[in-house]
Formats: C-alpha cells, structure tokens, sequence
C-alpha cells in the first residue's frame, strides 16, 4: 500500500450566526414620582434600532403583576411589525455596573421576538433593595439594556490544520526606528523655524505623510534648499513638533491631561492644513469626548470650518439636549458663531423650535 493511500483525508466546516449587538441607556429621572404609576401599568422608553429592527423598553414601576407587586419590571419590546420572528438575547442590568467591555451575553437564552412581543424581567429588582442600594442617586438610576440580534446563520469552510511554526516574526517596529531618526537628526536634510524654535526633520519622510509637505518640499512650491530654513507661521511650536512626532511615529506624545483638549484642535487645525488625513480624524475622535457647555462654541466652530463632519454630528447631538442648546444661544460668543458659521444656525434654529 502506498503512504498516500493510506492517509486520512480530513475537512471541517462550522455553523456561524451572524449577529448584530449593542445596548440602549434606559435613564430613569425622578424615580419617586414613577411610583404612583399603578401595578401592572408601563411607562414605554424612546423607541431604537438595532440589527435593522426598531425595539422599545417597557418600565413597569410596580410590577407587571400584582405577584410582583414590590418589584420593578423591565421588558425589550419588539415595536416592529415583522411577519418572520426576530431572534434575539437581551440582558438587563444597572448602568454603574457595567465596565468599559460589554457583558458577554453567550450564556443568556435566545427568544423569539414576534411584532409587538417581549421578553424581560418581571423580578429584576424588589423597589426596596433599589432604594437601599448605590444604584439610585439623587431620585435617578440607569438601565442598561445589551441585545444580540441573530439575523442568519451561515455554513463555512475551516481552514486544513496548519503545519507548526518554526520562526517566530517580530512585529514591525519600523516606527521606533524612525522615532529615533526624528530624535537624533541624523541625516536630517531640512530645517523648520516655527515660533522662535527650530527643528530637523527628514524632506522624504514628511513627502511620504503629506501631499502638502511634498509640494512644498519637493515639488513646484519647494521652500529652502539644502541648507536653508523653512519658516512657518500661524503654529505654536509644541503643535508643530507633535505634528512632526506624528509624522515619524504615527502617534502623538504624551500630553498632560488638562491641555490635551487644547492641543487637539491645534493639531486638528494643523492636520488639514497638511491635508494629514489620519491624524485629522485621530483629533476629532479625541475631540468628541471633550464637548461640554464650556467647549461646544469653540469645537463646533472648528468642525464646521475644518469639514469635521464626524465631529459636528458629535456636537449637535449634544445640543439635543434643551439645557445644552439654551446655554449655547444664550452665550456671549452666539453672535460669532452665526457670523463665522452661518451653515449652522439653521440646524440650531430647527433644534430651538423643540424647546
């Protein structure tokens, strides 16, 4: 008998469900008001969608029964009319809980949702051990509620054993190389003047980052030659030497905490002047998580006049709020913003009718 004849062919396959997940923020304000709404009786939320369906949370205050009369009941309502049910887990649980990784839902059972149909918790927490608890302050608690929609399931081929491994690749380390070009200077062909202070720089690596860079440096726009200076204006000099770090390393260094809001619409700013794609969107993300009542004037100006779309929804979405959007209209620097961001205003007028 030949070797090939006697060896074992072997395949594998698996069963994949495709899924959709996320979660909805149930906010329950003024919770001791909420308890006069009668045994058996809801208050519906806001409706959401998630995995392409339009769903809704039931908060019965007092129980959905008069069995669970001392307890508070919570439901994920279905508010679609499908004519094939909806598979889906659901979790309930208090926002506070949660950390920054989603509860894992694998072991929760899988429902069928049918229009109109739900699946909760008629005991998810006695009235009593809530008002005791960490979980209600100032007369408010929030719910957390994780779904997993399971839109189809798929059959796939595995891929045939793999032979072990011998040589183990490093990871690339090609940006700590070039970190230590930048620090060094060696070889370093150009030198910028920004702000009283200069620094080296490398014209092939900043050509590779920006198209600008590559127009001034070596194309029609060349500034300096080898042994000249290019100056710039209009940037402080910390701004342009994290634009440089960027350049080389493809992250930022390290900034105190308090100034990083500051130094990323500086950067911003720099960003799209060098036409830095990447490190323009790495600033508007950090940005969004900066908006308040003290910055929404400023970064709402400079998505809108920087072309941050990601960025200006992230602000009119906090001026949803009526309090948000009263304190911006209110403001000493309104009449600014209307001037240098006229395109704007037509949103705020729209959201200022809802007041």
């Amino acid at each position: 008998m030949s070797a090939a004849a006697g060896k074992l062919s072997r395949s594998a396959s698996a069963i994949i469900a495709s899924t959709a997940s996320g979660y909805h923020l149930l906010k329950i304000e003024g919770y001791s008001r909420t308890k006069g709404v009668p045994n058996g009786e809801k208050i519906k939320s806001r409706p959401f969608t998630l995995g392409g369906h339009r769903w809704h949370i039931d908060y019965h205050p007092n129980g959905s029964k008069p069995e669970y009369a001392d307890y508070i009941s919570l439901f994920l309502v279905l508010d679609d009319n499908v004519t094939t049910a909806v598979k889906a887990q659901r979790r309930f649980s208090f926002a506070d809980e949660v950390t920054n990784q989603a509860p894992s839902l694998v072991s929760t059972t899988v429902h069928s949702y049918s229009s109109q149909q739900s699946w909760g918790y008629k005991t998810f927490i006695k009235r009593a051990d809530l008002e005791k608890s960490e979980h209600l302050k100032d007369d408010s608690f929030t719910i957390r509620c994780d779904i997993v929609v399971i839109s189809d399931y798929r059959a796939e081929d595995l891929p045939q054993e793999t032979p072990p491994a011998f040589v183990t690749v490093a990871p690339s380390d090609l940006h700590r190389h070039l970190g230590n070009l930048f620090k060094t200077e060696k070889g370093a062909d150009v030198v910028f003047e920004v702000g009283g202070n200069t620094f080296a720089a490398h014209r092939c690596v900043l050509a590779a980052q920006s198209p600008v860079f590559s127009a001034e440096l070596f194309g029609g726009m060349k500034e300096g030659d080898t042994a000249g200076v290019v100056r710039i204006d209009e940037m402080e000099a910390e701004v342009f030497k994290s634009l440089l770090c960027f350049a080389y390393t493809d992250s930022l260094p390290v900034t105190e905490k308090e100034d990083e809001d500051v130094m990323c619409q500086h950067l911003l700013v720099a960003a799209d002047r060098y036409n830095m794609e990447r490190l323009k969107s790495i600033c508007e993300e950090k940005l969004c998580k900066y908006i308040n009542t003290g910055t929404i004037m400023n970064i709402l100006m400079l998505a809108e006049q920087h072309h941050c779309e990601g960025l200006k929804k992230a602000c009119l979405n906090f001026l949803r709020s009526p309090a948000h959007l009263r304190a911006l209209l209110d403001s000493d620097g309104f009449d600014h913003l209307s001037r240098s961001c006229p395109s704007v205003i037509k949103n705020l007028i729209a959201m200022s009718a809802l007041i």
